[in-house]
């Protein structure tokens, strides 16, 4: 073999290793976790793997407990590593040997295309996505924005017009059965609130609800809020509004208003997990790694 291949190969074998330590030893570490998919993603690229990537369960930005009193940690357990994750196998089953589209473009067309578990399990995916990005820990959600306090003002009177209306229209006799509310940018840039069924959402065309870009969105299934809130949906709702993060919202508004709808795919959820947990990944050093090879070639993981 080739001095520059077998160089080249125990580059490829040490890399493999090193991204295996960085993974096992991630602060970030959870069931499910993005870390697996990035670490496998390096490794596909070392070794010359074309097969496609399936969508992934993203690692929640913040422990289990976090929006606790107002969702509890079981369910916040079994709402993410069970319900969500079977959303995650049902579309990745249905997309078995074809193309994956970015998610935001399967979902717009989920309804046209007549399968059903593009509708469903995709619609679940990206809704779940979004739901989880748009909650975090009471102390550090913010609050509107002026420009959005404005437009909240313009379409429902007052933050307590907005209330009410989530109030009523997620109500069991508005909203009957599993679906969703919802706040939307329209095209004329007003806000509305829009109920859907099931997991559609106000980005699917041809959705029986006022399409937009959804800014807020609150899952009314009962397996979001039964463990603790049991038959009381209402006390749920009112709840939940400590758990919003404003500052999400913020930005979703801002490129709603631009026509872009939120980025709530996987990477976009590690993405805020990195965030979120940043002290806590300076505080546990990851494994480092050195490797030096013929010719001078040198690889590093971590510091």
């Amino acid at each position: 073999m080739p001095e520059h291949r077998r160089v080249r190969g125990t580059i490829a074998l040490a890399a493999a290793a090193g991204v295996t330590l960085w993974a096992r030893s991630s602060t970030f570490a959870a069931p499910n976790s993005r870390r697996d998919a990035v670490a496998g993603g390096v490794l596909a690229s070392l070794f010359g793997s074309s097969a496609a990537t399936a969508y992934d369960l993203p690692t929640l930005p913040y422990d289990y407990d976090a929006l606790e009193p107002s969702i509890d940690k079981e369910t916040m357990m079994f709402h993410h590593d069970k319900h969500h994750a079977t959303y995650i196998g049902g579309i990745n089953k249905a997309l078995e040997g074809s193309e994956q589209p970015p998610l935001l473009d399967l979902i717009k067309g989920a309804i046209k295309s007549g399968k059903k578990p593009y509708r469903n399990a995709g619609g679940g995916v990206w809704n779940h996505d979004f739901f989880w990005l748009e909650m975090g820990p009471a102390s550090s959600n913010g609050k509107p924005s002026a420009k959005l306090e404005a437009a909240i003002k313009d379409a429902f009177g007052s933050m307590d017009g907005l209330k009410e209306t989530f109030d009523t229209g997620a109500a069991p006799a508005a909203l009957f059965g599993s679906g969703w509310a919802w706040v939307v940018v329209q095209k004329d840039g007003k806000l509305a609130f829009t109920t859907t069924a099931n997991q559609d959402n106000p980005l699917m065309e041809g959705v029986d609800a006022t399409e937009g870009i959804p800014v807020l969105g609150l899952d009314i299934w009962e397996h979001a809020y039964y463990l603790k809130y049991q038959n009381r949906r209402p006390d749920y709702v009112k709840a939940w509004w400590d758990v919003v993060n404003w500052n999400q919202v913020n930005t979703w508004y801002e490129g709603a208003l631009d026509g872009k709808a939120p980025d709530v795919d996987a990477p976009a959820a590690a993405a805020a997990l990195a965030s979120r947990k940043k002290a806590a990944a300076v505080a546990k050093k990851p494994a480092s790694f050195n490797f030096k090879a013929n010719l001078e070639t040198s690889i590093n993981f971590g510091t």
